[in-house]
This record gives C-alpha cells, structure tokens and sequence, in this order.
C-alpha cells in the first residue's frame, strides 16, 4: 500500500493498521496482546504532549503501525512547534507487522523533510521489556547496561496477563506482584528511561488504578511520575471497537520528577467512546485528591463528574475500614469443580448432613434467594470429613458477589445472611463470592444490614467506580474502602429493620439523609 497524495503520516500509518488487521485472526491478535489505536485518539494523544526543544528523542515501545508517533509529531508542528531533528526508537515484535512500521517510518521521514526536519529511527525487534528491564535495577553494577533517556515515550502497550515464571515478569520483579499485565511493565520503564521532565504519554486499561497486583506498579510510578492529565473512556466497547475490545481504557500523560508535588493541578477529562473524544467533561483536581501516596494501598481515583467529586468529599470524611472495626472479608472457600461430588440439589440426601451452599445467583442486592434451582448449580453441600475445610461456621455474614455482570446496575452487590435462617453448624460459600464477618465473634444484626445498604446503594456504587474499572470486586479493595463511624452503620441498619422494608430504594433514602447527599447522585 502507497501513501495518497498530500496524505498525512498518521493517516497512512491507520490505513496500514487497518489492511494488516484484516490478514490476521483474532487468536493473533490476542496472542500478541495487540490493539491498534484508532485514528482520533492517536490524535488527541498526540496533543496531550508540550515540548519545546528543538531536538526530541522519542521512544515508542510495542508501537504496531507507529500510528502514535506520526499524530505526536504532526501535532507538535501543527502547533507551531520549532523542531530541527527527531530521533525515534521503536519496538515492536511481530515480524507480520513490522513490514508496515517500516513503510510508516520511511514514509514519515519523507514528509518531515518537507519540513526541513531530520528523522532518524530505530526499529528494534526485540522484546521491549527484556531489553530495558535493566533500568528498574536500582541496585546497579559496574557491568549494567546504560540507561537510554528520551524526551517523550508515547505507547499503546500490549495487553495480557504475565505468568510469575515469565522471563518478563522475573526481568521486572521490583514493579511486579502475583500476576499483573504486561501493560504495568512498559509503563514502569517509560517512566525509569525518561529525561528530568521528560513526558510520557499511555492509553491503557484503567485497572492499574488499584488491586493488590498492581500495588508495587503504583509505589514505584506514583513516586517519579507527577500526573498532568487524564482522559478516561466510559464505554467497555466503544474505544477499540475495531478489535472487538471490552475494555474500561484510559489515556495518562505524566512528568518524571524529582519530588512529586501534591498540590499539582491535573486535569481530568471522561467521553463516553470516540463519538464524543472531542467535548469531553473536564474537572481540575490536585494530585493528593487523586492519589494519597502515602495510604497503604495508593488507589487512583478518577472522578469525572460532580457526582462523582461530591461521593469523594462525603467519603473522605470517613475515618473507618473493616479492619478498624474487627471485621474481616475472605473469598467464598468451595470451588465448585473441586468438590464437585460434595454438590447436591438435596433431593435424595440426609438433609441433617447438608449444609446450605450460595452461589452468585443467591445473592440480590440486599436479599438472599436461596434455594434457587438451577442447572449444575446445587444448593447443598454435603457436610463431610473431607468439606469440613471448607466450610465456615453457621454465623451473621454479609454476602457480597465478586463479579457483576453488563445486565447489572450496580457494581456492588450485596446481600444479607443470619443464623438463624437455617439451623445448620455450617455454611458453604461458593468461590465467586465473598463474605464479611467479624472473626472471633459476630456481626450484629444491624451492623450486618447497615453495612448492606452501604453497599448496595447509589453513594457506594459511585465511590467504586471512581477507582475500579473492573466487574471484579478483589477482598483487598474492599478492606481499603473507607467507611463511616461504626455508630453509624448501626444506625442505618436500625433504621432499616424497624421499617421492615429492606429494599434497595428505602436504603438509598436512609442513606441521603444521613449523609446529605440528595439529589447529587445522577440516576
């Protein structure tokens, strides 16, 4: 494919992207965690950056068609930006494809020249992260490899999961905890390889923002990197649309620094998908609202709307968390393949030997619906030698599901479970559950439905979207989660039990009131 007449870099770079997509399949796609950057947001990419040098060197890790190179450069001359030279070093590994970076390269040097602008670039085919994850060594040898520094590094990284013996993820074991996605990696040595206020530019999944896989990833980039701007796509699908991506991404331009200033002004801009990139909602916040980087867990918090920003000021109020309280969550202990010939519908057994088994499907927001009958979903387990460890005391819980699905409203999804609704020495929670329950003791009965409607309600919801971009809820962000002074959710759970109306929507009421936040939540 020949570039068109007068035609732009970034424009014959996606015209690329595009034909070489349609001679590959899905399976190589995945394999090789590609996602090809849409023309639009290449462009507005391209504008988040601000230089001034007259000589740049640009680092593009992983960059598939150098899509985001060309709109980087574009934009800087279209700005009026004095540039003399321009040296680019790019990665990218797939052999299919770097064909096509060639052609984009070679041709983008030509059109610079039109411009009196040297280019020279570096087409490495070689893994980015093996060949630079000698940089987040901060021990050092006589015998390291240099450390290459560049103005600006702009990427769409890959996406997929490393395995914990993956010579990548042993390359990078200072940034990398459990099983976290390559895409953490390459931001991590963005960052390392940056000259003193060098910029870097990334679009990735959101899901760094928290999670404990990704903790040593924010206690390292959080330190060096001071946030300027932030844009975050609201819809799973509309970004990627093209590679059939179900994904919450979002793009974060950044400073290496010294010292990171909190009180730095960042700017916070959301659009649905592509259809609205160029209006997007803005909100400026300084860094220390977006992320304590001294808290334990160093959540990023991307309010987007005055909801939103109007849920952070109630809840940072809040002084509590479970821990503070006594109150502990664990993941549901029965894996349902592995106790599979323990699992019954009940029909034909003992029932004094049966204890009662919830699933997903059991728990409603704010209700236990149980039994349930379901195809190869049994609502009993049978109390055994062999499933005692795997069940748990007969005891107040709250039942909280770890995954929501695209039908549900809410992310969190909460219900709750007394003992005294089956006389039962024990209970089976299913592994895509979690529970709460207060060790060595009990859950009161209000606490367990005050803590119920804080999380099934509206205020809640909006708080763990602030933060979360996942339809997975992990333990360790529900043991960071900020909540009210105890007395308070007993309060709320009182109320709610006397009322005797355990709905959704009464729960929402209480909740406005005590917290005076009506009519701030966007239905």
């Amino acid at each position: 494919m020949m570039p068109m007449h007068n035609e732009s870099p970034s424009r014959y770079a996606d015209r690329l992207g595009v034909h070489y997509s349609g001679t590959i399949n899905q399976d190589h796609k995945k394999s090789h965690g590609q996602f090809f950057t849409p023309n639009a947001i290449a462009a507005l990419m391209g504008q988040f950056a601000e230089c001034r040098q007259a000589q740049l060197r640009i680092l593009d890790p992983g960059c598939g068609t150098a899509i985001l190179t060309c709109s980087l450069i574009e934009s800087l001359l279209q700005r009026g930006q004095i540039i003399e030279s321009l040296s680019l070093v790019a990665y990218e590994t797939d052999k299919r494809l770097t064909p096509y970076t060639r052609m984009t390269l070679d041709y983008l040097k030509i059109w610079l020249a039109k411009y009196n602008v040297s280019f020279e670039f570096d087409l490495r085919t070689v893994d980015f992260v093996l060949d630079q994850a000698h940089c987040l060594n901060d021990e050092g040898s006589l015998f390291d490899k240099s450390i290459e520094l560049f103005d600006l590094v702009i990427s769409n990284p890959p996406y997929f999961k490393l395995s914990i013996d993956d010579k990548r993820a042993i390359a990078a074991k200072a940034i990398i905890n459990g099983h976290p996605n390559i895409y953490s990696t390459f931001m991590a040595i963005a960052a390392k390889v940056l000259k003193p206020n060098g910029q870097l530019i990334f679009i990735t999944p959101r899901s760094y923002a928290s999670g404990s896989y990704f903790k040593l990833f924010r206690e390292f980039f959080f330190r060096i990197v001071e946030i300027d701007r932030v844009h975050l796509f609201v819809s799973r699908k509309d970004t990627f649309v093209r590679d059939k991506v179900l994904q919450e991404t979002v793009i974060i331009k950044g400073r290496r620094v010294p010292t990171v200033n909190p009180n730095h002004q960042v700017v916070v801009q959301a659009s649905h998908g592509l259809r609205d990139i160029d209006s997007p909602v803005k909100k400026v916040f300084l860094q220390k609202d977006l992320i304590d980087i001294h808290s334990n867990e160093k959540i990023l918090y991307l309010p987007t709307t005055d909801a939103d920003e109007s849920v952070l000021d109630i809840v940072r109020r809040w002084n509590g968390t479970l821990s503070n309280y006594n109150i502990h969550v664990s993941t549901g202990p029965v894996v349902a393949y592995r106790a599979w010939d323990f699992i019954t519908d009940g029909s034909e057994d003992d029932r004094s030997m049966l204890a009662p088994l919830f699933w997903l499907h059991n728990v409603r927001p704010m209700a236990l619906e149980w039994p349930i009958a379901k195809p190869e979903k049994g609502q009993y387990i049978q109390i055994h030698h062999e499933t005692r460890s795997i069940l748990i005391p007969n005891k107040n819980y709250v039942l909280l599901r770890r995954f929501s699905s695209k039908d549900d409203k809410s992310r969190l999804i909460a219900a709750p479970y007394f003992s005294h609704y089956l006389h039962v020495p024990f209970i089976g929670v299913e592994n895509k559950v979690n529970y709460i329950y207060r060790k060595g003791g009990h859950l009161d009965r209000n606490e367990v439905v005050g803590l119920c409607a804080l999380l099934n309600s509206q205020l809640f919801d909006t708080y763990f979207r602030i933060f979360n971009g996942n339809v997975n809820v992990s333990a360790t962000e529900l043991r960071e989660m900020r909540l009210p002074d105890l007395a308070e959710i007993r309060m709320i759970g009182e109320r709610i039990i006397l009322s005797n109306d355990f709905s959704t929507e009464h729960a929402n009421t209480i909740i406005s009131e005590c917290f005076n936040f009506e009519n701030q939540i966007v239905q």
